[in-house]
């Protein structure tokens, strides 16, 4: 699902830069990416989340995919430079990703799951591609923080079928993965690095 443009402000704005630094360190800490690391992000938006994985975990190379192809050109633009030899934009859907089986080393999700009307289809499609032994390196929100009585009339989300923590922890182990490391508020969304097999 695309975002409208309350959304689009939230995510794209210098604070959640800010936000998304802190969690790339800390998925450093508990897990540190190789140099040689194949990397897919899903949900990239303007691609400042695939800018601090580079800067901050040093991948060889990122695939930065998105549903919404406006979100795409803003990435594009966004790596001019340096960053266009090992970045590459795709528009994408997270239930359906372009990719073979174990393509990549690791899958970055900073808050795009919440957004898919069949997420566990695109939990699916993420374990498929993530090569055994790959690492799932997760942000996601719970429907209390989008969907209480002042989000739900600004933002919009899927309303069908959402997950909370219980669910979304019993989903990802369904799909073969185990956690390594986990922030959690309850109720409100969870920070995870998790491997596959």
């Amino acid at each position: 699902m695309k975002l409208n443009w309350v959304e689009r402000l939230v995510v794209n704005n210098p604070l959640r830069v800010v936000e998304q630094r802190f969690q790339i360190r800390w998925m450093h800490k508990v897990k540190p990416l190789s140099p040689t690391d194949l990397v897919l992000e899903i949900g990239c938006g303007r691609g400042a989340g695939s800018h601090l994985i580079l800067k901050e975990m040093h991948p060889a190379v990122i695939h930065a995919t998105d549903l919404d192809f406006k979100m795409i050109r803003l990435a594009r633009r966004y790596f001019a430079g340096a960053d266009n030899q090992r970045v590459f934009t795709y528009v994408a859907d997270a239930v359906a990703l372009p990719y073979g089986d174990e393509t990549f080393d690791a899958i970055f999700d900073f808050g795009a799951l919440h957004h898919v009307p069949d997420w566990r289809k695109a939990l699916k499609e993420i374990a498929r591609v993530l090569k055994e032994g790959g690492t799932f390196y997760l942000e996601e929100l719970y429907p209390a923080l989008y969907q209480n009585f002042i989000t739900k009339h600004l933002l919009v989300h899927p309303t069908q079928d959402r997950f909370r923590s219980e669910d979304f922890r019993q989903a990802l182990t369904a799909c073969g993965f185990s956690f390594q490391g986990s922030l959690e508020l309850k109720g409100i969304g969870i920070l995870g690095v998790l491997t596959k097999g």
